[in-house]
């Protein structure tokens, strides 16, 4: 543990204000720093707490007088105020570095560009029925801070991303998970993928040999890179050979995924890494598959909206890159009017085009600039453009008659038309409700 005095958080969401409750808590002098604007809801935790904070700008002066700084995520470290402090040789770390200092709980970490939220949920539920008296946070919910100052927990499920774990230096899950790795968030890391991976890793590379790391053997990037590094924590991995049909084989127990919300084989692994998960943590494999079959997914995750007239709709806004889209189509086995579209980040879709024959009847493009999906797709299979997203439910809910599934995975960031993919999600289940009642 760093020692020092003057703790200096720069951010005020969710993660920044969670780490000032616990710098406050642990004795620091805390002084927040948020250049744009913080929500009234945290204000008031600031207030309430006596935490000194700023709003709107950066007084670089006074953050220079820092000895440590706690950096949210979602600030790159190319922001001016960032390069300053490093070259004033500042250290900088992350809100889940920084809590892990203040707890000797059992920690569970999952990262991987695709699956990260269902699986921490899925572990955090499985873990929770089965008796265990456990906290979920990171990237979802509250921050592993904020859990930490006000609602310990003997076990932590956590949620990390990428941009999370660069400003790792010593933490370590005593349980890590890697589910996968595609390229995302490349602008933060040069557009590198050899950077975005390192990162990923990084979730495993203080663990010793009394710790477990799990990974997913099928994935290309992770099978290729693990080798690279030189890691201490037991291996144990995951694969596709362990489902066959609708039953996992985990550690020598068979587990039925026919009575749950996980469709699709990436739902499958992602299961498989939550039972191997639960019956380390020493959950009862009685009690894992009651929790399989009692779980709710979040919405915007392969959330089945309803069926009109046997035309299943299917809410998949969170489906914002390609590889999330590839195991959206591959779940479906009935044909698909495909809704996608959107802000593209550069997409490379060769991934999904073997699926098109076999899944998709026709594309309906939703977003405000449609040129990347219709340069590669309007050749290939029936096309149709329209932004509105009522009439594009009418026209997909037309194209899908007699018998199939109007699927909204849109391959593409939401901000183009939406605040974000939960308001695109919540449009979609809007315009298909107001349909049933038209119909």
């Amino acid at each position: 543990m760093i020692q020092g005095k003057r703790l200096l958080i720069l951010g005020g969401g969710e993660s920044g204000v969670g780490a000032a409750l616990l710098g406050k808590q642990q004795g620091w002098e805390v002084f927040l720093s948020e250049k744009g604007s913080i929500s009234d809801t945290y204000l008031q935790i600031l207030k309430e707490n006596e935490i000194q904070h700023e709003v709107g700008s950066h007084n670089l002066l006074r953050l220079m007088t820092a000895d440590i700084v706690v950096k949210s995520p979602g600030i790159p470290d190319s922001a001016p105020v960032v390069k300053q402090l490093h070259e004033s040789g500042k250290t900088i770390i992350s809100e889940i570095e920084f809590a892990s200092w203040y707890t000797q709980s059992f920690i569970i970490g999952i990262t991987g560009t695709n699956g990260k939220t269902t699986t921490t949920r899925l572990i955090y539920h499985l873990l929770k029925t089965g008796g265990l008296d456990v906290g979920l946070g990171g990237n979802i919910g509250l921050s592993f801070a904020a859990m930490v100052a006000k609602s310990p927990k003997p076990f932590y499920v956590l949620e990390l991303s990428s941009f999370q774990l660069d400003g790792v230096l010593k933490f370590k899950p005593d349980i890590s998970i890697l589910l996968n790795i595609t390229p995302d968030h490349l602008d933060r890391y040069h557009y590198k993928m050899d950077l975005y991976a390192k990162a990923k890793f990084k979730i495993a590379e203080n663990q010793s040999e009394n710790d477990v790391f799990i990974i997913n053997e099928d994935d290309k990037e992770t099978a290729e890179r693990y080798s690279n590094y030189f890691l201490s924590p037991k291996l144990v991995k995951i694969s596709q050979s362990m489902l066959s049909g609708n039953r996992l084989n985990v550690a020598g127990y068979l587990f039925d995924l026919h009575n749950t919300v996980l469709l699709g084989k990436h739902n499958a692994m992602n299961a498989a890494f939550a039972i191997q998960t639960a019956l380390l943590a020493g959950v009862n494999v009685d009690s894992i598959q009651q929790g399989l079959e009692s779980f709710k997914n979040d919405p915007h995750r392969l959330e089945k909206i309803k069926t009109v007239k046997d035309v299943l709709f299917i809410n998949d806004s969170k489906g914002t890159n390609v590889n999330a889209v590839y195991y959206a189509l591959e779940a479906m086995e009935k044909p698909v009017i495909w809704l996608a579209g959107g802000l593209d980040k550069g997409n490379d879709y060769n991934e999904i085009l073997p699926l098109l024959k076999s899944r998709v009847k026709a594309l309906v493009a939703i977003g405000a600039d449609n040129k990347p999906l219709k340069k590669v797709f309007k050749n290939m299979i029936p096309f149709y453009e329209i932004p509105d997203m009522i009439d594009a439910v009418k026209q997909a809910y037309a194209l899908a008659q007699p018998d199939g599934i109007v699927l909204l995975s849109p391959a593409c960031a939401s901000f183009d038309l939406y605040k974000n993919y939960e308001d695109r999600g919540n449009q979609f289940r809007d315009a298909v409700n107001n349909l049933n009642t038209a119909s």
